[in-house]
């Protein structure tokens, strides 16, 4: 007897248990547990049962601990019942299954505890992420970490419907430029959409578009029931008629059964030969089990080609035929997406598992095996047998300071290049553990410099032809597996996938990275869906969106990002500042390579002790978005002071405080800078006591406030947050005029923290082409807007300075 053999009897039993606690699991949550707000909790039971099979076969037989699986969002209940089987999930959360803190509708890295490796449920994002973590991993070995540690297989469950995801089709490409190894797409093919049954012939385009990448494509259409079958007299002409069978038909004969099977087959192939009889020779029951026995639910089968892929380490994808809720009531039919056993159906279903009144949760009820041996097969379940596979890594030093650039002018962009040149020409190991990552705008965004000095990645080592051949260039272009440096294709969502693979890498492969990604911060807006499911998984990045808004006057409204600030703003997990002046750049710079490295628990103010200075939840941790300008400004000559520091990273501090007398406030972000300063210039001539405050993170004043009024209305009246500090002396009449190169709407909330009257200035429409002046002339932002929105605050007092109005 094989070792397979050996297996099959407890697979076959977990498999059914499977079944039974994820269909189980969804009813409870909508036929059981109370309904207090009357809403449809749903849940996906048929598409749950159509990947049974498979993950059994996986997470019972097949995968190490060192593999990491992003599973089919909606193949969510079966992922739990299996990590409920293997002593990982608890009944409680079962039994509040898409409930408060109850196993997520999705499989959620940061809000389940049963061991989860990727988020999924915006489809396709999961699945190109194990693509992506594979890239990392090779990263992290050919820079000669984590050696003792054996390469894992990077594996996602696919409903074939979520292959029509664009996100899929970029993230192939990437694969084969960079040499994809050690991973496994096994695609759902249970030829079922949300909506309908899928078009005829998806699986030979699929076929061919992953063998043009370099993929080996494994198609596991028929069981060994089938096989079988097809060896008897009569069976080739049964194969063919199966393979003739249109997707509709094929999902219509399921769902109506045996007898169903039997007049079709009859009628369109019946001879009264060799086919009539191997039809004849199975009851209806029979009939049924035999047409439906696909190799997506056949153990032998998958079992047998899961097991051959292991022998290399090549991109495999495997198309496996499956039936949407197979071993269901429901199976087959086109509405069965989002469809409900009803409770008469799931009283057949409990009666078919024989799981009795009472005992539906038990782990092993309705199995004919010993609970006993059952449990010592569990035991021995490779995936399983190092316990949490969630990983750490030490954290790495921040300098007490990064060496900043000297010159009198200089941009936000300029500097961070400057910056990021400093550390790749010094020794530190944090400079070790950066790696950067741009959609094809490296030098356009300043990461020249970095990559001239630390290279770029490969695994294989590649020549810069041009030096070669002693062509000038500014750059040198040099691959080498010691390269800190990964060049992505013009894809932002790629980009995105790729920092939350990197930003994962110490929980994944135990390895700390420190990812920096850069691109055009306009084009955010292309990948958002990608950064939201980067921060979602709390994946540790720091994102570098330059040149931004108006700035790209000369390029049009299509480059001049409007909505990014808000964006910064309202993304969870990711603290976003706007710096105008490359000190500050520098001291927001060193707060985010150690701010990624915290990993405190997560939690409000009033649960756990917090820096009262700002409110801010830091302990936590999480990436950080930073939005620059290519536009040249004077910069400061001052020393920074402890204090000067601390106010810019927790969001804003006096460029020039407010007099007791003071009736304007100008408070500004970014590049407008300049704007700002000359326009309170014109003004402090008439009215002294204006003030100045420089807005370095609209985001975390925003967020300290919040959480301060929280805090408060919860009885702790003490808590003041770094915004309240600041304005506390400011007079009630003082109006202030806010303005940044992005939506008003940004710092328009700033005269809610006192009830200061606000005038929002920044922009709201598409911009043209044009000058920067002439720009921020036409949308309000020069010094001569701000002064005049000063001028309609506090009427009755004119400005002599005030220029006309273009």
């Amino acid at each position: 007897m094989t070792h397979a053999d050996f297996r099959l009897p407890y697979l076959a039993a977990l498999e059914r248990k499977a079944l039974w606690l994820s269909t189980w699991t969804i009813h409870n949550a909508n036929h059981v547990r109370p309904n207090v707000d009357g809403l449809k909790v749903g849940g996906h039971q048929a598409s749950s049962a159509s990947l049974a099979t498979i993950m059994t076969a996986l997470y019972f037989a097949v995968l190490r601990p060192e593999d990491r699986v992003a599973v089919k969002p909606h193949a969510s209940p079966v992922f739990h019942a299996i990590q409920y089987l293997l002593g990982n999930q608890t009944r409680e959360k079962l039994e509040t299954f898409r409930g408060y803190k109850g196993a997520q509708s999705y499989p959620s890295r940061t809000k389940d505890v049963d061991d989860v490796d990727f988020s999924t449920g915006s489809v396709g994002l999961g699945v190109a992420q194990t693509l992506f973590a594979s890239l990392v991993q090779d990263y992290v070995k050919a820079h000669g970490w984590a050696a003792d540690r054996r390469e894992g297989r990077m594996v996602a469950l696919v409903g074939d419907a979520e292959m029509d995801e664009g996100n899929i089709f970029e993230a192939l490409l990437e694969g084969w430029k960079q040499g994809l190894r050690n991973c496994w797409w096994i695609v759902d093919y249970n030829r079922q959409s949300l909506d309908a049954v899928i078009r005829e012939g998806l699986y030979a385009r699929f076929e061919a578009l992953f063998t043009a990448f370099g993929w080996e494509v494994v198609t596991l259409k028929y069981g060994s029931l089938l096989e079988e079958a097809f060896r008897e007299p009569g069976g080739d002409r049964l194969r063919e008629w199966i393979d003739r069978c249109p997707n509709q038909l094929y999902s219509a004969l399921t769902f109506q059964g045996g007898a169903a099977w039997r007049k079709r087959l009859l009628d369109e192939i019946g001879d009264q030969g060799p086919v009539t009889q191997l039809i004849g020779r199975r009851s209806d029951e029979e009939l049924a089990r035999l047409m439906t026995n696909l190799a997506g639910h056949d153990l032998p089968s998958l079992l047998a080609a899961f097991e051959a892929a292991q022998s290399h380490d090549r991109p495999v994808v495997f198309i496996a035929y499956t039936i949407k809720g197979f071993g269901l009531p429901l199976a087959g039919h086109k509405d069965n997406h989002a469809g409900l056993l009803t409770p008469a159906q799931m009283e057949g279903f409990r009666k078919a598992m024989g799981v009795r009144p009472g005992h539906e949760w038990d782990r092993f009820e309705g199995l004919d095996l010993p609970e006993a041996d059952l449990q010592r097969f569990l035991d021995r379940v490779p995936f399983n047998a190092q316990g949490s596979r969630r990983l750490a890594a030490s954290r790495v030093a921040v300098p007490a300071d990064l060496a900043l650039p000297h010159q009198p002018a200089l941009s936000t962009q300029q500097g961070f290049g400057l910056i990021l040149n400093e550390l790749a020409r010094s020794d530190h190991a944090l400079a070790g553990r950066i790696v950067t990552t741009s959609p094809d705008v490296t030098v356009s965004t300043n990461l020249g410099p970095w990559v001239n000095r630390r290279g770029l990645f490969a695994r294989q080592a590649m020549a810069d032809l041009f030096r070669k051949e002693r062509i000038p260039s500014t750059f040198n272009w040099e691959f080498s597996p010691q390269g800190q440096h990964m060049e992505l294709g013009i894809a932002e969502m790629n980009l995105f996938i790729l920092l939350s693979a990197l930003g994962l890498s110490h929980s994944l492969f135990g390895e700390r990275l420190l990812p920096i990604g850069t691109l055009y911060d306009p084009f955010i807006a292309r990948g958002l869906d990608a950064l939201n499911y980067a921060c979602y998984q709390d994946a540790r990045f720091i994102l570098v969106a330059t040149p931004s808004g108006l700035t790209l006057a000369p390029e049009g409204g299509a480059h001049q990002s409007i909505a990014t600030p808000l964006v910064g703003m309202a993304q969870d997990g990711l603290a976003a500042f706007e710096p105008a002046f490359v000190d500050e750049l520098g001291v927001i710079l060193r707060f985010a390579f150690d701010y990624l490295q915290r990993d405190g628990e997560a939690g409000g103010p009033e649960e756990r002790d917090v820096e009262e200075r700002s409110w801010l939840r830091d302990e936590t941790g999480g990436s950080v978005y930073m939005r620059l300008s290519t536009r040249t400004i004077e910069q400061p000559q001052r020393a920074m002071s402890p204090e000067l520091a601390r106010n810019i990273v927790n969001g804003a501090y006096w460029l020039r405080k407010p007099g007791p007398n003071a009736d304007i406030v100008v408070a500004y972000a970014g590049a407008v800078a300049p704007e700002a300063i000359e326009a309170v210039g014109l003004m402090a001539e008439d009215r002294r006591d204006v003030g100045l405050l420089a807005v370095t993170s609209a985001d975390r004043l925003n967020a300290g406030w919040t959480a301060a009024q929280r805090a408060r209305e919860r009885g702790l009246v003490h808590a003041r947050s770094h915004i309240e500090r600041l304005i506390a002396d400011v007079p009630p009449h003082c109006g202030i005029v806010t303005v940044l190169d992005g939506h008003p709407a940004t710092l328009a909330w700033l005269g809610s923290v006192r009830g200061h009257r606000v005038r929002p200035l920044g922009v709201e429409h598409f911009g043209q082409t044009g000058t920067l002046a002439d720009l921020y002339g036409h949308y309000g932002l020069d010094a001569n807007a701000i002064v005049a929105a000063a001028q309609a605050l506090v009427p009755g007092r004119p400005i002599r300075h005030l220029r006309a109005l273009p």
